[in-house]
């Protein structure tokens, strides 16, 4: 139990994907203008990042006992897309309305390197909380760090897209309005989760 959240804090926070690892930074630039559109864009990523690590981890292992290893990569890349697209018909049939909320985001994250960078980090970075011997998490440990880490990419999201709107209200030099004030913002709130280096 510990060592679960041991890795939920350290997704979240320590190594935030977006903010340590910056992985999933176009949607952090792009989608982060509203809090309505940054948090179903988050809502979006956390389900499929999570869904995407359970089937590419279970994908892994055949391609481990084929010894395929080497179509690793194009073949988390095609899971996903079938997986974006399997998700986008289930909610247009069973629910509408979160289609209609979600549906603008769902081919975006097709292409969100944070999807592909969790699924690739669970099979390949040796988990200091796993048992097995080759150092690789186990498939509930993989899971769990699916979640956390899509749940710090929507509190990255949903902090930063606070922090856009409340800098709409104010005013901003001219030459700092729109993308520079934005990077400068990401800047000084991947220092302040800098802070939490060092936590676990």
């Amino acid at each position: 139990m510990v060592d679960y959240l041991l890795i939920i804090i350290s997704a979240i926070f320590v190594n935030n994907i977006l903010l340590s690892q910056f992985l999933g930074i176009c949607p952090f630039l792009g989608v982060s203008n509203k809090l309505s559109t940054a948090a179903g864009m988050s809502m979006a990523v956390c389900f499929v990042i999570t869904l995407a690590t359970v089937v590419t981890y279970l994908l892994n292992s055949v391609l481990v006992d084929l010894h395929l290893e080497f179509l690793q990569t194009i073949s988390f890349i095609l899971v996903i897309a079938a997986l974006v697209q399997m998700v986008e018909i289930v909610l247009k049939k069973i629910s509408p309305a979160l289609y209609a909320s979600l549906g603008i985001f769902l081919p975006l994250i097709t292409t969100n390197c944070a999807v592909l960078g969790v699924a690739l980090t669970v099979v390949q970075k040796p988990s200091g909380f796993a048992a097995a011997a080759d150092g690789m998490m186990n498939l509930g440990e993989a899971t769990v760090y699916a979640f956390a880490t899509s749940l710090g990419f929507g509190l990255a999201m949903i902090l930063f897209a606070g922090l856009r709107e409340q800098l709409s209200l104010n005013e901003v030099p001219k030459s700092f309005k729109g993308v520079p004030i934005a990077l400068v913002t990401a800047g000084i709130l991947a220092m302040a989760f800098m802070g939490f280096s060092g936590l676990v």
